[in-house]
């Protein structure tokens, strides 16, 4: 894909901003992004996609976690300018209500969320997973996982749900 902008587009940036172009969950847009912000924020400011929390804005928690072309990232490190031609999927792009992701779904048959707060990057952090296709055992999994965190404690089920959608795909 090219990623070439012509003079006109420059034009029209304000000054301090870079002309980007992302796919997230499925739609296509092209803004001026300062180059300073992070993917976390320009989902959340920027296009209103507030399922991605903002925990310890250092990469720690995993509270951040989206999908970039297909990969887990903790999107309050990732610079969005970064990211020109990249897919990004959140937890909105997943499942809607009424429609829910397998994962989203074993979270629900496994009880695997209590405040739910961490809940969106545990799920993005698990499609990522899953399609890395490296996890099957359950302390394969736990480690995999352990990038994102839960002050609930709900470990096991989230485990439990991620195996349930691993062994269902397998």
């Amino acid at each position: 894909m090219s990623t070439a902008v012509n003079s006109a587009t420059y034009a029209a940036m304000p000054i301090g901003r870079v002309p980007t172009t992302l796919t997230i969950n499925g739609q296509t847009r092209t803004r001026a992004i300062e180059p300073w912000t992070t993917l976390l924020d320009l989902l959340r400011e920027g296009e209103d996609l507030i399922g991605t929390k903002k925990g310890c804005d250092h990469g720690q928690c995993g509270a951040c976690t989206v999908l970039v072309d297909g990969r887990r990232i903790n999107s309050c490190l990732k610079l969005a300018v970064t990211l020109d031609g990249a897919e990004i999927t959140t937890i909105e792009g997943l499942g809607q209500p009424g429609n829910l992701h397998p994962l989203q779904s074993a979270f629900c048959d496994h009880d695997a969320f209590q405040c739910g707060y961490c809940t969106p990057g545990q799920i993005c952090s698990a499609q990522g997973l899953i399609n890395e296709g490296k996890a099957r055992t359950r302390d394969e999994v736990r480690e995999l996982m352990s990038g994102n965190l839960c002050r609930c404690g709900a470990y096991t089920n989230i485990i439990d749900a991620v195996l349930d959608v691993i062994g269902e795909q397998a």
